[in-house]
């Protein structure tokens, strides 16, 4: 699962990604969350371009994460996989919530050691409201967590589809079976987790201090 991440800027988006300088505008996000509007990479034309799409769709309940597992769970999800594109949906790190023996959720925020900004495989499609207004939606891909994960997020066990920079291509461009093969739960020793404030769980708290480590587990 993953329900807030930290969304990076324009400028470092076209810099990772070689999107045309410019065709993004964008401040940095510290606390981005479902139904916020965020910036995706997708296929057009041979080429890949970035805009803007809404972080799942509002009234539609989990509509913000798409289980790997989705096409063998239900009719609803088969559509959603055949029908949908790929995206890619930049970050800076992410964050998941740990639940201790009492009940209470601490939350970790969680980056790449070798990705300063790496990217969500994710799915995209429009809705249509009439003939001149397109909204844009997508959905993070979720998998089961690796072992770094599962200790984190020890309720669901489960991770968003993180891509390694070689996998960026066959997801957007590849085939079906190139794109499957990319989804995969990313190695945890090239993963860093520690334990951030509760401030998070507000998403009127947007700013770096969010991500300063309180002096707990570190993974």
């Amino acid at each position: 699962m993953c329900r807030c991440f930290v969304s990076p800027d324009g400028a470092s988006l076209e810099r990772e990604f070689k999107i045309a300088r410019g065709q993004v505008k964008c401040a940095a996000n510290f606390n981005t969350t479902p139904s916020q509007q965020i910036c995706a990479i997708r296929a057009s034309g041979g080429v890949t371009e970035a805009l803007l799409m809404m972080w799942g769709a509002k009234g539609k309940r989990g509509s913000f994460n798409a289980p790997l597992e989705g096409p063998a769970s239900s009719a609803a999800a088969r559509v959603r996989w055949e029908k949908w594109h790929r995206c890619i949906v930049p970050a800076l790190g992410f964050y998941e919530w740990h639940v201790d023996p009492d009940g209470s959720k601490r939350p970790y925020y969680i980056h790449l050691e070798d990705q300063d900004v790496f990217g969500f495989a994710a799915l995209w499609w429009e809705s249509k409201a009439d003939a001149n207004t397109v909204t844009r939606f997508c959905s993070l891909i979720s998998l089961g967590g690796n072992q770094l994960m599962a200790e984190i997020d020890n309720a669901k066990r489960r991770m968003p589809a993180i891509l390694m920079r070689e996998q960026r291509e066959p997801w957007l461009f590849g085939t079906t079976a190139a794109a499957a093969a990319a989804l995969c739960p990313y190695a945890d020793e090239l993963m860093v987790a520690y334990a951030v404030s509760t401030r998070i769980d507000s998403p009127q708290n947007n700013d770096a201090s969010v991500l300063e480590p309180l002096q707990t587990d570190v993974y």
